[in-house]
């Protein structure tokens, strides 16, 4: 059988993508995951890792090489995992997949194995937004991707916005695997009498702009509520980690807007089919927000709702391709509660009974077939 080794700096209970690679994998290879967590399985060996531990003085070694471009050394400091190529040196592997750039250059330490590089992001201008992220992180993300993307022998990623950058700027063709849940045998809910129930769920920090949701619900008719089921990484920042407590503080009408405490991956679709509509507000205010095509999406159409989204490109082509619900002219509050206060229950069964039909055809079954192929000729 061949090996496979996958490298998450991660916590699978909350990714998703990751888990997804163990499903459509495990069963055929003998799979190594690399992570900070996840649920014991007898189908996969998983070796955990703790997150590097950033003291002061590390913090500030690292910023001075980031500054001074003496970007390998900063690498070192912050991604302090070299002890993994020792721990795993008597085992040898066909595969190794790294998720996202970080764990990239650690791929390349298992001398002989072929590496899938799986980027989440662009990372050349993951937080563009943040002029801190472009004084030290810019130009480092920069680096590793010249650097090490060339040697990889093959590149996903997960839409075609991604794809056409990293193309635009590297010598590779990524190919796309979306984020497709998988598929669900769920029932389209009936709707209630003068009554819509939305749901948002995901990632809580400040960048998502997560308020305007909340901003939206005051402009929406009485038969709107909104639940936010929310999750904050427990290595987020104490400024991240008090972001709930702010949205909180924002919310004025607590009868018809409720925040709700996270679901496990394999949990959240059947919960949210109780929903009527999923919403999902996102400013483009860098690249990866302006060309996002997330979990939620796909959890939204397998768990048979309406969808309720701003004018994000590829997320918009598959809502209006399919007819699944309704994208707002612009990204404020006001034009997307305009086309909801719009919407009649025969738009909202329409667009459920939508989902359902195109349920099979955007799971991650289809994502699964691409995966093992590629993953049959690199290893064969």
């Amino acid at each position: 059988m061949k090996t496979i080794l996958i490298l998450a700096f991660s916590n699978l209970k909350h990714d998703a993508r990751v888990l997804r690679q163990l499903d459509f994998l495990a069963k055929k290879y003998a799979v190594t995951i690399v992570c900070f967590d996840a649920v014991d399985s007898n189908d996969y060996t998983i070796f955990k890792i703790k997150k590097t531990n950033l003291t002061l003085s590390r913090k500030l070694a690292s910023s001075f090489f980031l500054l001074t471009r003496f970007y390998s050394i900063a690498y070192r400091l912050l991604n302090d995992y070299a002890y993994v190529k020792t721990k795993l040196a008597n085992q040898k592997f066909d595969l190794v997949i790294a998720n996202d750039i970080e764990s990239l250059p650690l791929a390349f330490e298992f001398h002989g194995a072929k590496v899938l590089f799986d980027a989440h992001e662009y990372a050349p201008r993951h937080f563009e937004d943040k002029l801190s992220w472009r004084i030290f992180f810019q130009g480092y993300n920069k680096f590793l991707c010249k650097k090490f993307i060339p040697l990889t022998s093959v590149m996903t990623t997960v839409g075609e916005g991604l794809a056409k950058e990293y193309a635009k700027h590297y010598p590779v063709k990524p190919i796309v695997v979306t984020n497709a849940s998988q598929y669900f045998d769920v029932p389209v809910q009936p709707l209630q009498e003068n009554k819509i129930r939305l749901i948002h769920h995901g990632g809580a920090n400040h960048s998502r702009k997560l308020e305007l949701m909340i901003e939206m619900m005051y402009y929406l008719d009485e038969r709107f509520t909104l639940d936010m089921m929310l999750i904050t990484p427990p290595i987020a920042n104490s400024k991240t980690k008090s972001y709930i407590n702010e949205l909180e503080q924002l919310i004025k009408d607590p009868k018809r807007i409720k925040i709700l405490p996270p679901k496990k991956p394999d949990e959240i679709v059947p919960f949210i089919n109780q929903y009527d509509m999923g919403v999902f507000l996102l400013p483009p205010i860098n690249f990866n927000y302006e060309n996002t095509l997330p979990n939620k999406l796909f959890d939204f159409i397998q768990a048979r709702l309406a969808i309720a989204i701003g004018p994000t490109p590829e997320m918009a082509r598959i809502v209006n391709d399919h007819d699944l619900g309704i994208v707002s002219g612009d990204f404020t509050p006001h034009s997307l509660a305009k086309k909801l206060n719009q919407l009649t229950s025969a738009d909202l069964i329409k667009f459920k009974n939508n989902a359902a039909k195109v349920a099979h055809g955007l799971s991650a079954e289809q994502n699964k077939k691409i995966m093992v192929d590629i993953v049959d000729k690199l290893t064969s």
